[in-house]
């Protein structure tokens, strides 16, 4: 079938995030305009639009953690802001005018497989049709609250970390935090800068990785600027720097975790001289296990005079503030929940149902699991992104979605040219790729003794074990044997 004669299908995306927009755009470069975008809020950028923290920052080199067409001469510190990356994409949404198929403040409430085509209806009441859905959707925007007697009764004020109120103030207040990851990490020297008195519950410490940032000055933005090659060289040096290290490091890569690991305890030992806080600030699980923290400005901020680590866990919270293990109550004017988010909901809590009446809550009962991290068995024309198993662990969230774009391209190719009608990995090539998954992860670190957001209910990491090069190479082309006959009609 010729390019002129290929159907051109209906396609929605459900997300404007750094996921949809890059999606926008290369659904138009393959020849296909007939796209609506449906976001629940009222811009694009997703993560970086919903979390406003003080700190928020990305721990992927600013010059690595942008779409590989479009560089950035415009990033003003090596490990960019939360802010800036915003802009970023907001920049990029401008320029490729992606605008004009995104309908803000309208989130998908069902998603149902009917006679071949997928049947939405939204928050405004509107009902779609479409032969292709995409779920740009994200993985980490629905924050997990912690279970803890008395939360409830809080008198002052208190958020989790992705719902930071606009214009708050903290001076003179009594600040805690309860968690001590990748989150909390960046809030609490921001916290101790400006509040009279930082408490921070701890349950878990965590590794941390000293990668030194800089600011890029305004000299150095207009040479990047006048020379976009420079961006792009720095561009390619991220990427094979982390591919080659820290990629390589956390799936169990002998010399590269070997130095991860000493970096981090060195900069422990070298940061935190009294030895009691120091043992209280030592993991006891292997390097990477949780994912590596980078800071420079924790350790200094949790040794202020107006900062006090709580280990001795949390027994309840009351309407003065919390009391801890040792029966310590501790007054706070202000509670943050530093507590993260739920990994595995992915489009949930959207109703979405496949072939035969099949809810995403059936076909995940048991694991939640994909073909290639995008397909889902009984779920036709429906593509994931940013799925379980792909490399969240070990590289750039934009680099996994472009290497995944393709591959969905490809698929849709197919269908444009009539030569698939219903696009569906078989159950038995899931559970192929799956148990393929699973052999692997023995090595990594992500099994190496701790309780991590990566592992899935059954205690698995929904992670990829193998190296960045191998999955974009098994990304590269479709394996048609791997789909159902409707597939490959």
């Amino acid at each position: 079938m010729s390019q002129s004669k290929k159907r051109d299908p209906r396609v929605v995306i459900i997300g404007a995030g750094m996921t949809g927009i890059l999606m926008v755009i290369k659904l138009r470069e393959a020849g296909i305009h007939e796209i609506t975008v449906l976001e629940k809020g009222a811009s694009v950028g997703g993560t970086w639009r919903d979390n406003r923290y003080p700190g928020l920052a990305c721990d992927i080199p600013a010059h690595m953690y942008t779409y590989a067409f479009e560089p950035n001469p415009e990033w003003e510190y090596r490990f960019a802001r939360g802010p800036e990356i915003r802009r970023y994409f907001e920049r990029v949404a401008d320029k490729y005018d992606v605008l004009r198929d995104v309908r803000f403040n309208e989130a998908v409430e069902s998603c149902v497989y009917t006679n071949g085509v997928w049947q939405l209806k939204t928050s405004k009441g509107a009902e779609l049709e479409a032969d292709i859905v995409i779920g740009a959707t994200g993985i980490l925007h629905h924050p997990s609250y912690p279970d803890i007697a008395g939360l409830e009764q809080f008198a002052g004020d208190q958020f989790h970390t992705a719902r930071w109120p606009d214009k708050l103030d903290l001076k003179g207040k009594r600040v805690g935090i309860i968690g001590t990851g990748s989150t909390a990490a960046q809030v609490i020297p921001e916290l101790v800068e400006e509040a009279e008195q930082v408490v921070v519950f701890q349950r878990t410490p965590q590794w941390i990785y000293p990668a030194p940032d800089r600011e890029y000055d305004e000299e150095l933005r207009a040479k990047v600027r006048k020379n976009p090659r420079l961006a792009r060289r720095a561009y390619r040096w991220y990427t094979r720097a982390i591919e080659l290290f820290f990629s390589r490091a956390v799936i169990g890569q002998k010399i590269p975790h070997l130095l991860m690991s000493w970096a981090c305890k060195q900069h422990l030992k070298r940061s935190v001289k009294n030895l009691e806080l120091r043992e209280k600030l030592t993991p006891d699980y292997t390097v990477g296990c949780k994912r590596v923290i980078v800071s420079t400005k924790f350790y200094d901020a949790i040794q202020q005079p107006n900062c006090t680590l709580v280990t001795e866990g949390i027994e309840r919270v009351e309407s003065k503030g919390v009391v801890s293990g040792d029966g310590q109550c501790h007054e706070l004017d202000v509670l943050v929940l530093a507590t993260g988010f739920h990994p595995f909901n992915f489009m949930r809590p959207m109703e979405l149902i496949g072939r035969e009446g099949l809810h995403i809550n059936q076909a995940w009962e048991k694991r939640v699991q994909a073909y290639r991290s995008l397909l889902i068995p009984g779920f036709p024309n429906y593509f994931l992104m940013l799925g379980p198993n792909t490399p969240i662990g070990n590289f750039s969230v934009i680099a996994m979605s472009e290497v995944q774009s393709q591959y969905v391209l490809q698929l849709i190719d197919r269908w444009r040219r009539g030569e698939m009608q219903e696009i569906e990995a078989t159950p038995a090539a899931t559970k192929r790729f799956n148990d393929y998954l699973r052999g692997g992860m023995a090595k990594t670190v992500w099994v190496g003794g701790c309780n991590s957001w990566y592992l899935d209910n059954e205690g698995v990491p929904a992670m990829w074990p193998y190296t960045w090069g191998q999955w974009v190479e098994e990304m590269s082309a479709v394996q048609l044997a791997d789909f159902t006959e409707g597939s490959r009609t």
